[in-house]
């Protein structure tokens, strides 16, 4: 990237998109790989009853959670992530989202710019 520009932008001022995938789960592209050379940076939100299915990324994940709580499957192990919590997930390792909770689960997830191919691998 020859020509990369700092910026700053508030989160509520970006375009929430529907996560085909999940349920009740939307996505905001804080920082697009087209904008910044190593890593991108989404915020997404999953609503109460919603969540995302069991799938595996060919990219890491560094994810700092901003508000709610959640179940997070991580390969074998489940986790009750709330506000404050960081959550790291390895290339290749399945994981999932579950919001039981009553507020919006809302986290900023990182990941390196690099081709990422996703796997559905089913109900959790």
């Amino acid at each position: 990237m020859e020509d990369v520009k700092a910026y700053v932008v508030e989160l509520e001022s970006v375009q929430k998109n529907r996560v085909e995938a999940g349920v009740k789960t939307s996505i905001q592209v804080l920082i697009s790989p087209e904008t910044a050379p190593n890593f991108a940076m989404r915020c997404f939100t999953i609503e109460p009853g919603g969540g995302m299915p069991n799938h595996t990324n060919t990219v890491e994940h560094e994810q700092y959670v901003l508000g709610g709580s959640a179940e997070v499957g991580i390969g074998p192990e489940v986790y009750r992530v709330k506000k404050g919590d960081v959550v790291f997930i390895p290339a290749g390792v399945p994981h999932w989202y579950k919001n039981e909770g009553d507020e919006a689960f809302r986290f900023l997830c990182l990941v390196p710019n690099q081709p990422d191919t996703i796997e559905m691998i089913g109900d959790r």
